[in-house]
C-alpha cells in the first residue's frame, strides 16, 4: 500500500506543478486537499504497520503416519 501512495503523491505533485503553470487556482486547491488526505492515510498506514508487526511462525512440519 505504501509504494502505491508514494506513486500517487508523485503524480499529484506533477499535476499541481502543471496547474500552477496554467494558473488553475481551483485545481491547485483541490490537489492540495487531496495531497493532505493522502499524507494522512500514509501516516495511518505507517502507524498500523508499527502496531501490527508480523511474526513468522514458520511452516509446520508434516509428520509421518503411525
Amino acid at each position: 500500500m505504501l509504494p502505491r501512495l508514494d506513486e500517487l503523491e508523485s503524480d499529484l505533485e506533477e499535476r499541481k506543478a502543471r496547474a500552477a503553470a496554467e494558473s488553475w487556482l481551483g485545481e491547485i486547491e483541490g490537489i492540495d486537499r487531496t495531497l493532505q488526505c493522502l499524507r494522512d492515510k500514509r501516516a495511518d498506514a505507517l502507524r498500523l504497520t508499527r502496531i501490527t508487526r508480523q511474526v513468522d511462525l514458520g511452516v509446520p512440519a508434516i509428520g509421518t503416519a503411525r
